[in-house]
């Protein structure tokens, strides 16, 4: 199950640090999930959720109290939540996440992405059945006995634990981040190199070269996409 978390949450940090589109993607979500619930993260799990990933992307503070004020303010910008499935080179399968307030565009742009570089959209469920929603949680300093000790003596069930670099991965229930976290936290670990919720794919596929070098093109404007929050695909990607 590994993916080798701490690279491509580094390939990824660098990538948006350019141009801070991490830091609006944040901004942009602990607005929703702070407007949806209460604007505080101790009563709203969803917020709790984005404030511990926004940690592990050192999303500035001001960014993150400027957008729990926004939804607090009352401000009318609503956005939907969007998700599309579809088809790159060679069959490959991608799940595109996003968060809009115009869904037209939004829409016209994934499908251009998609049609523009080998791909095509999919009907809801046709990729996403190839996929587990999972919470990855990595940290350093510990070794993957010590923290399976950690979990097994909170009661804590996990999917999976991998060694991957000098960190420790844990795969587990997306329902399960929170217990995973506050384990570890009551074991002294309060620093956390990965945090997420994503979609893991069942299998990974290899393309040739050529494909390959289309389908990351595609995953590339994909991400660069303003109202797109995250990718996610079953491709093995030369790190």
């Amino acid at each position: 199950m590994g993916r080798k978390w701490n690279n491509i949450k580094e390939k990824k940090a660098s990538k948006d640090a350019n141009t801070s589109r991490i830091y609006a993607r944040f901004g942009r979500e602990i607005y929703v999930a702070a407007k949806q619930g209460e604007p505080d993260p101790e009563s709203n799990r969803a917020l709790k959720v984005v404030l511990e990933r926004a940690k592990t992307y050192n999303v500035p503070r001001a960014i993150i109290d400027r957008a729990i004020e926004k939804a607090k303010g009352g401000a009318e910008e609503n956005y939907d939540e969007l998700r599309y499935e579809g088809f790159g080179p060679n069959g490959a399968m991608v799940i595109v996440d996003a968060l809009s307030n115009n869904v037209n565009r939004t829409a016209s742009e994934v499908r251009a992405a998609f049609t523009k570089n080998g791909g095509s959209l999919g009907v809801s469920g046709s990729v996403a059945y190839m996929f587990d929603a999972t919470a990855v949680i990595g940290l350093v300093g510990k070794t993957a006995d010590e923290v399976f000790e950690i979990l097994v003596e909170a009661e804590v069930d996990v999917r999976d634990m991998m060694e991957e670099d000098d960190a420790v991965i844990v795969y587990a229930e997306p329902e399960q981040f929170h217990a995973v976290q506050e384990a570890l936290k009551n074991a002294g670990i309060d620093e956390f190199t990965v945090a997420e919720l994503t979609m893991l794919a069942q299998n990974y596929v290899t393309l040739p070269e050529d494909a390959q070098t289309q389908f990351e093109k595609m995953i590339d404007v994909l991400e660069d996409l303003e109202d797109v929050q995250q990718v996610y695909h079953n491709v093995e990607l030369d790190e």
